[in-house]
């Protein structure tokens, strides 16, 4: 899936101060705030944004006087004692609105086979190098540049003599393809006439995205990873030669690399994928895993900063922090999961385990924000507004055409709650929740003169159902242990602040009162609606044919050769 960013600004902010305020003998309370300021916003310089702001800042100053006489002290000190617990609870709603602008940017329970799943799995794969020498994980980390808004890449040397390009990763498709002529929006591309070893299939392909689509020339070529496996790869390539809404401003990519399984590759799954291609050609294990460390960078920064790993063959330790959980992968096309629930703060949305479901929940770190299906979606904007300390909040936030600013120093992610993902376990009676801190979506995109920071919501609607992109995978290191059919999670140790993360996973819990399979009764999968249209032209290709025969039989009754009166000619010219 490419990764897109979003355009959003924002209208309407209101902020809840709830002060506890102790009852004190012999005291007096002040407690003053500032009118809101107005604050006009000019247009930047490329005029992306105008706007008028409107800002709060609010102080609270308790003044506590206690006169006490001497002669009584002993008396006013144990009323004092007796009465300082007790407290109230005053609330204060204020709103803040803010004018429309535009932005222009890219239980008890018996654990012990779980455990020797997860011990199993982490001893054979959690190594620094294999035997071989074939890889290094340590010399993997920070392979990646990048962040959400414009997606995590890594650089890559094509063919003979070498060409080096970024190439996007992305676990939501399965073609490797580079830019084979120039674009607008790129800086370089892979000239095939320069390559001694490219090979052309004489065939066509195209591939369409949840946003972008391109066309181009399947072929073959050698590559090499400066930071991945050892050696040459001979994989299959195609070259982009046009695209639409593919590459944007802005990116620092040239290429795509799909890592999904072969179901999903294009023209058809004879294409072999990338890691399936290097897994063949080195012998690593059918494992990778990534680490996305773009979790709070602002999509307006220039640089692009070390955006995290991709460690092809294993796991590496020294990444994440905690145990590993892991759910099944339900279809080898995308990584598809089963969602059990969500939550919103403390809050369980009591939907249909289905609609979380429908009409799959995938893994994808090529789309930018966690995509909800419509039903879900509306339900978890409900319960935000509902648990977060912001009242009467624009709908344009939330339906990402407006963005949030606050004062420069102050920061949103107090006023939000958190949020779960629980996922069906690989004891299936059990489940384990994710949970992403406000941090995680609720995402800086710019700052307007140095005064205003402004977020934009990390979460959208869905209609191809739920997706868990890199909104949720910055706050983890994520497993695609294709060997073992599961995505395994692990709190990141790059997605924090002062030593606070930015997520956290919990488990396990008992999968009581959910459905035993969350999945039954979803839309159909792609491939098997590949098998139903076929089937469907076959059988009216056979009934055309049979028409046809029909039709052309008549004409052709004859009696020794002349034409007779039972022709169907001779029959309508007479009539």
């Amino acid at each position: 899936m490419l990764v897109i960013s979003v355009i959003c600004t924002f209208r309407k902010l209101s902020i809840e101060h709830i002060t506890h305020v102790l009852y004190i003998p012999a005291a007096s309370v002040w407690f003053t705030y500032s009118l809101p300021k107005i604050i006009p916003i000019t247009n930047n310089e490329n005029g992306t944004i105008n706007d008028r702001v409107l800002h709060l800042e609010a102080k609270l100053s308790v003044v506590c006087l206690v006169n006490v006489k001497f002669g009584e002290m002993r008396l006013y000190g144990l009323l004092l004692l007796c009465i300082s617990f007790w407290t109230s609870h005053s609330v204060f709603k204020i709103p803040l609105k803010m004018f429309a602008g535009k932005f222009n940017a890219s239980v008890e329970l018996d654990l012990r086979s779980l455990r020797q799943n997860e011990s199993s799995a982490e001893n054979g794969l959690s190594l620094a190098s294999d035997p071989a020498g074939i890889v290094n994980f340590l010399d993997m980390i920070n392979n990646l540049k990048g962040d959400s808004g414009r997606g995590y890449y890594m650089q890559m040397v094509i063919g003979t003599p070498g060409q080096t390009l970024n190439i996007l990763v992305d676990t939501g498709s399965s073609n490797f393809a580079v830019a084979g002529a120039a674009h607008p929006y790129i800086t370089h591309y892979f000239n095939r006439a320069l390559s001694n070893t490219y090979q052309t299939s004489g065939r066509g392909v195209a591939v369409k995205y949840t946003q972008g689509e391109w066309e181009g020339e399947l072929g073959t070529d050698r590559i090499t990873i400066p930071q991945g496996p050892s050696g040459t790869i001979t994989i299959n390539i195609a070259a982009i030669l046009t695209s639409e809404g593919f590459f944007l401003p802005g990116i620092n990519w040239q290429g795509i690399l799909g890592l999904a399984y072969p179901l999903l590759a294009r023209p058809d799954p004879s294409v072999e994928p990338f890691f399936n291609s290097v897994v063949r050609q080195t012998g690593i294990p059918d494992v990778f895993s990534l680490q996305m460390c773009g979790a709070g960078v602002s999509a307006s920064t220039t640089a692009d900063p070390a955006g995290g790993s991709l460690i092809m063959g294993g796991v590496e330790p020294t990444l994440y922090r905690g145990s590993v959980w892991y759910t099944p992968v339900l279809e080898e096309w995308y990584y598809q999961v089963e969602v059990l629930k969500l939550e919103v703060g403390d809050q369980n949305l009591n939907l249909d385990c289905k609609e979380y479901n429908s009409d799959k929940a995938i893994v994808d770190s090529g789309t930018t924000l966690l995509r909800l299906p419509v039903n879900v979606f509306s339900a978890v904007v409900e319960a935000i507004m509902q648990t977060s300390l912001i009242d009467d909040f624009s709908s344009g936030f939330f339906d990402g055409t407006k963005l949030a600013c606050w004062m420069r120093g102050e920061t949103p992610w107090r006023l939000f709650p958190k949020m779960s993902i629980y996922l069906r376990a690989t004891n299936t009676s059990l489940s384990f929740r994710i949970t992403v801190l406000p941090q995680l979506y609720i995402q800086p995109v710019t700052n307007i003169d140095g005064t205003l920071d402004c977020f934009r919501f990390g979460i959208s609607p869905s209609a191809n159902g739920l997706v868990i992109g890199a909104t949720v995978m910055e706050g983890f290191y994520v497993i695609f242990d294709r060997a073992q059919k599961r995505v395994g999670f692990a709190v990141s140790t790059c997605a924090e602040n002062g030593g606070v993360p930015f997520a956290e996973i919990a488990g396990p819990f008992l999968a009581e009162g959910i459905a035993s399979d969350c999945t039954r009764g979803v839309s159909l999968r792609e491939p098997v609606m590949w098998v139903i249209a076929y089937a469907l032209m076959g059988i009216c290709g056979l009934v055309l044919i049979i028409l046809l025969i029909m039709l052309i039989l008549p004409c052709r009754r004859h009696r020794d050769g002349e034409i007779t009166d039972e022709s169907s000619l001779v029959r309508h010219r007479i009539k």
